[in-house]
């Protein structure tokens, strides 16, 4: 029973998933940033190549 107990009381396990969990929401904004400022930049290098072709 002791055994038992000591298993709820630990919390070393879900201190670890809710870090995983952080972790993997910023990875999520990260990602979604950075594709935002890879479209914004592929506009503006279009603009610019089309602008010296002229």
């Amino acid at each position: 029973m002791k055994t038992f107990r000591k298993m709820l009381k630990n919390e070393k396990g879900a201190t670890a998933i809710e870090y995983g969990l952080i972790a993997a929401l910023i990875a999520v904004a990260a990602i979604g940033a950075m594709s935002s400022l890879g479209t914004n930049l592929t506009t503006t290098f279009n603009k610019v190549a089309n602008n010296l072709n002229k």
